[in-house]
């Protein structure tokens, strides 16, 4: 069959998707979510089908075409295509063996991570892999094969240096900003650390948020490599690399599912590590009641875990359970967290020390992975004398920023204090609702919305005393975070 393409400039966000009228679908007795090829030249590609129910959307002799088609096969407005059936995906096969609890081998897994990387997989059906790893989790030789295969369809970052140092932080925890005080200190020490980060998904920020305030994040591999072997370091944002792409692909689904998969959330983290060429890695592992993990019982489970997988890719794992149970550090949002992490390396007395005793106990223990002794010390030595700082500069500037004062970081010009309503001490802050107040301030699109924190668990504050302030950089934005703080016990004094 023939048709003429029709661009109707919608975007899929990974997925490959065509839009046939009722008539012609009819005519090849096609239905929803069945394959199709489309041909243009010496051009193939296998598409998902959608049907127009009406000919307004796709006319009869037209093919809707979905901007990641268009741009695969290079298709024009009114192009001439040819369609024809086209099987579905061998792996729909294997993630239904999966979903029936059965192992998959290294053929079928490595099939299925061929078909995410290539659009293959409608959203539905990569869904369905998420949750058949869900409810039947995969065993430790599937998520080292599952690791194995995301890197392998992704690009790799080839130092051929050793050691090279990389580290991980599960998540969920506001601030928290550690990586950021953690590179430039082991890169001071003359260690490479190519870091990559991610941006916020649920959080007011991520690391690449933060870093992004400060200088560029957005590099092609080429340009990581040539930052790293001059600088030692760099904080990037992985979503624009070609590292594990599959990685991205599964994160996207789980997100409104809620959901992290165990093998799935190993195989990520390792498969990112794997694919900067890191042979010394740090996990941080915080648990709390609203953190990703919950307990140590957990915890250790998920260290066991790293370690045995690490041990396989031959790696040198070493995993931390910390505190998960509060905010680390003063600033929640983007620009409130770059200025706390300026303030920690220029050694400000503002700095927020949480955040400071938890980089250097990071610190301590990445050097006691390569063999430095009284790591600790030798972190707090190398912050002290100015050399952290330093490299922080002379990475910013390898990242096309410029170096600025914590002072000329802009914060949002719209604030609310929120104050104690009692004497008292701090028992217990609420990190979910810490979260939504800062996002709902503006976080993390605007990079000078957030919270400020004038007080952490165990603190005592007298009534009429700040607890935090919010900042926006709309008034309107502001309003609604302020309405909610109110309505929500984000804090408890007792």
């Amino acid at each position: 069959m023939k048709l003429k393409v029709k661009d109707i400039d919608i975007s899929s966000g990974g997925p490959l998707i065509a839009i046939m009228n009722h008539k012609d679908a009819a005519m090849l007795d096609l239905h929803v979510m069945d394959r199709i090829k489309i041909k243009k030249g010496r051009k193939i590609e296998t598409v998902v089908v959608d049907i127009a129910e009406s000919d307004k959307v796709v006319p009869k002799g037209k093919i809707g075409v979905f901007e990641e088609v268009l741009n695969s096969l290079k298709l024009g407005n009114n192009d001439d295509v040819e369609i024809a059936i086209a099987r579905k995906p061998l792996s729909i096969d294997y993630i239904k063996k999966k979903l029936d609890g059965q192992k998959l081998s290294k053929k079928e897994i490595d099939q299925i991570v061929w078909d995410i990387v290539h659009n293959k997989l409608s959203a539905v059906e990569l869904t369905y892999f998420v949750a058949a790893c869900y409810t039947n989790v995969m065993s430790t030789e599937e998520t080292i094969l599952l690791t194995k295969a995301m890197v392998k369809h992704g690009d790799v970052l080839r130092l051929d240096k050793y050691p090279v140092i990389d580290k991980h932080s599960i998540g969920g925890i506001p601030g928290n900003r550690t990586t950021m005080g953690v590179v430039p200190v082991i890169a001071a020490a003359g260690y490479y650390m190519p870091k990559t980060s991610s941006r916020s998904i649920t959080s007011p920020a991520g690391t690449a948020d933060t870093m992004e305030v400060l200088a560029n994040v957005a590099f092609p591999i080429k340009k990581m490599k040539e930052i790293v072997l001059k600088t030692k370091g760099c904080i990037v944002w992985g979503g624009a690399l070609n590292l594990a792409p599959a990685d991205d692909k599964i994160i996207a689904v789980e997100r409104p599912l809620e959901i992290d998969a165990e093998s799935q959330l190993l195989a990520s983290i390792m498969a990112k590590k794997h694919s900067v060429s890191s042979t010394h890695i740090l996990i941080d592992v915080p648990i709390g009641k609203d953190a990703k993990v919950k307990n140590k019982v957990e915890a250790l489970k998920l260290k066991k875990e790293f370690e045995k997988i690490g041990k396989r890719l031959k790696k040198h794992i070493k995993v931390l359970i910390t505190d998960g149970t509060q905010p680390i550090g003063n600033g929640i949002g983007p620009a409130l967290e770059a200025r706390d992490v300026l303030w920690l390396l220029k050694r400000d007395p503002r700095r927020p020390i949480d955040l400071e005793r938890k980089c250097l106990m990071m610190c301590a223990n990445i050097f006691s992975i390569v063999g430095v002794k009284n790591g600790y010390k030798r972190a707090l030595e190398i912050l002290n004398s100015g050399k952290a700082y330093q490299k922080m500069v002379e990475i910013i500037k390898a990242q096309d920023g410029k170096e600025i004062a914590a002072e000329d970081i802009k914060i949002g010009k719209y604030s609310y204090d929120v104050l104690s309503a009692k004497n008292g001490r701090v028992s217990d802050i609420d990190n979910i609702f810490i979260s939504r107040i800062a996002r709902i301030a503006g976080a993390p699109h605007d990079k000078g919305a957030g919270i400020y924190l004038y007080r952490h668990v165990g603190d005592k504050v007298k009534r009429g005393e700040k607890l935090f302030t919010i900042y926006s950089e709309s008034q309107h934005e502001l309003e609604y975070a302020r309405d909610v703080a109110k309505q929500s016990k984000v804090f408890v004094v007792r």
